[in-house]
């Protein structure tokens, strides 16, 4: 998965207009402009079409933490400048407040079957032994759960 997938995901999820993104960007500590924004969500074929780096979604999902729990300790979250699919998962489930139980009954309904242990290796350390890869399937199914959720039609 690109990372504009995910952007374009999230926006159709939430029903995100341009000045909400931009919002977003702002919270997580980086000022965007709605062209910008609005290249990164043009689909891959589309003239003007630009990628958007880890770093700028990283901005954006810690704008989109910060505006569904607060802040913490008045500081800004410091945005990676590499996100993992791992990674992306622990940012939504933290600004969704999910749970491991939320987040496998979304799979459930897609016919994606992970064990609770499975699912918690993917928010382990990736030293540790227990640690696993989550690949573009599960978050890709992952979005969509939060799309049959969060989007009522």
């Amino acid at each position: 998965m690109t990372n504009n997938d995910i952007l374009r995901s999230l926006r159709y999820t939430f029903d995100f207009g341009d000045d909400q993104m931009i919002g977003l960007f702002e919270l997580g500590g980086k000022v965007v402009t709605r062209a910008e924004v609005s290249d990164w969500l043009k689909r891959d074929e589309d003239d003007g079409f630009k990628g958007i780096y880890d770093k700028d979604l990283a901005y954006f999902l810690n704008g989109l933490i910060i505006k569904k729990r607060g802040k913490k300790d008045d500081a800004l979250p410091v945005a990676e400048k590499t996100l993992t699919n791992n990674m992306i998962l622990r940012k939504l489930k933290i600004a969704l407040e999910l749970k491991d139980e939320d987040i496998l009954e979304m799979l459930e309904r897609l016919d994606i079957h992970l064990s609770k242990h499975e699912l918690s290796a993917f928010f382990r350390k990736p030293t540790q032994s227990q640690y696993r890869l989550c690949k573009d399937q599960v978050l890709r199914n992952f979005l969509r759960g939060l799309q049959l959720k969060y989007r009522a039609d």
